[in-house]
C-alpha cells in the first residue's frame, strides 16, 4: 500500500529545489564574469564615469570587447572625451573693434573719403552787387586720420549771373564804344556769366556724430581762377556732317576777363546716415569763400585817361578784379 505524501513534504521538496537551482546560477555567473574591485552588490553595476573612461584610455588592454571593430570604435570616442581638443578663447570686443588692414584706421573709420556735390552760389557782399546767384559744382576727396579728422583736397565750380544794373551800365559803355573799338557792330542787347573755379585744400574735423546724423567744420586755402564774360546775341555758322554748314543764333562772347587770386573758404556741414553700418553718407554744408584779387582801375579806350600809359589797356568791367566774396550752399555725398 502506497502512502501520499503530505502538504508539507511536498513544500518542503519544491524548497529543496528552488534553492539548488538559484545556487547553480550564482555560481555559473561568477565563473563567466571577471571579478571587479569596489563591487559591492551582485544586482547592481554603477554606470562607467568620464574618469573610469580616461582609466580605460590609459589601459585599454583591460576593456573586453566581442570584436576589432567594437574595440576601435570604442577605443576612438574614450580618446575624444579622455582627450578633447582644447577650443580659443572667445574674442573679446570693447565698444570699438580694432581693425587691422589697409583701408581701415584703428578705430575703424576708413582711411580715403571721397565726395561729390551741387547746389547753389549767393555771392555776398560787393560782389552781390554786379553777380547773380547760380549753381556750383563740387568733387573731392581726402584722408582720414581717424574718425573726427581729415585732411581733403577738392575743385569747386562756382556760377554766377550779372545784375540786370550791371548790364544795362555796361551796354550804355559798348555802344559808345562799338563801330571802332568792339565788334564793328552796334551792340543793342547784351547779356553776361561768370565763374570762379578753384582748388583747394584743407583740414575736416567732425565733432558730432551719432549712429546716423552727423557734423563737421571744414576749411581750405588755395587758387581760385575769377572768369567774366560779356555776350551779344549773334549769328554763328557750324559745319554739320550731316547737314553741311549751319546757320544759328546765340550768344557770343565779345569781352571777357580773367583774374587769378588765392582765396580761403570756411564753413559747417551736416551728414546723414541711412544705416549706421554704411560708409555713404548725404550732406549739406555752407561755406564762406573771401579770394584776394588784386584790382585795376578802370578804362573805356579814351584818350589821355588811361592810368597804366599802355594804350592796350582796356577794362570796362573792374569788378572782375575786385575781392570776392560768396557762400556755396552744396548738398551730395560722401562715402
Amino acid at each position: 500500500m502506497q502512502i501520499s505524501p503530505s502538504p508539507l513534504q511536498i513544500f518542503t521538496r519544491i524548497a529543496a529545489v528552488a534553492i539548488f537551482a538559484g545556487a547553480s546560477t550564482l555560481g555559473l555567473h561568477a565563473q563567466q564574469t571577471p571579478s571587479t574591485e569596489g563591487v559591492h552588490s551582485i544586482f547592481y553595476v554603477a554606470p562607467q564615469t568620464t574618469q573610469s573612461l580616461i582609466a580605460a584610455n590609459d589601459a585599454p588592454s583591460e576593456i573586453g570587447y566581442s570584436t576589432s571593430a567594437g574595440a576601435e570604435e570604442t577605443a576612438d570616442a574614450v580618446g575624444y572625451i579622455a582627450n578633447p581638443t582644447p577650443q580659443p578663447p572667445p574674442r573679446r570686443y570693447g565698444r570699438r573693434p580694432v581693425y587691422a588692414d589697409s583701408s581701415h584706421n584703428a578705430d575703424g573709420s576708413s582711411k580715403y573719403t571721397f565726395f561729390g556735390g551741387a547746389g547753389v552760389t549767393i555771392p555776398t557782399g560787393g560782389t552781390h552787387a554786379y553777380f547773380s546767384p547760380n549753381y556750383d559744382l563740387q568733387v573731392g576727396g581726402g584722408r582720414n586720420f581717424n574718425k573726427k579728422l581729415a585732411a581733403v583736397i577738392e575743385f569747386d565750380w562756382h556760377e554766377f549771373g550779372l545784375q540786370t544794373s550791371t548790364l544795362n551800365s555796361l551796354l550804355l559803355t559798348y555802344q559808345n564804344l562799338c563801330g571802332t573799338d568792339c565788334t564793328g557792330s552796334t551792340i543793342d542787347q547784351i547779356g553776361g556769366h561768370a565763374h570762379v573755379w578753384s582748388f583747394t585744400v584743407g583740414p575736416q574735423y567732425t565733432f558730432y556724430q551719432a549712429d546716423k546724423v552727423g557734423a563737421y567744420v571744414i576749411g581750405g586755402v588755395g587758387f581760385y581762377h575769377k572768369v567774366t564774360d560779356i555776350t551779344t546775341p549773334a549769328e554763328e555758322t557750324i559745319f554739320d556732317p550731316y547737314y553741311g554748314y549751319v546757320t544759328y543764333e546765340g550768344n557770343a562772347t565779345f569781352d571777357s576777363y580773367v583774374s587769378n587770386a588765392l582765396g580761403v573758404n570756411g564753413g559747417v556741414g551736416f551728414t546723414y546716415k541711412l544705416s549706421r553700418f554704411s560708409d555713404l553718407k548725404f550732406y549739406g554744408e555752407a561755406r564762406y569763400v573771401y579770394t584776394a584779387n588784386s584790382a585795376r582801375p578802370y578804362y573805356d579806350g579814351t584818350t589821355g585817361t588811361n592810368p597804366t600809359t599802355n594804350a592796350n589797356y582796356f577794362d570796362v568791367f573792374p569788378q572782375n578784379s575786385a575781392k570776392t566774396t560768396y557762400i556755396p550752399l552744396t548738398f551730395g555725398v560722401r562715402f
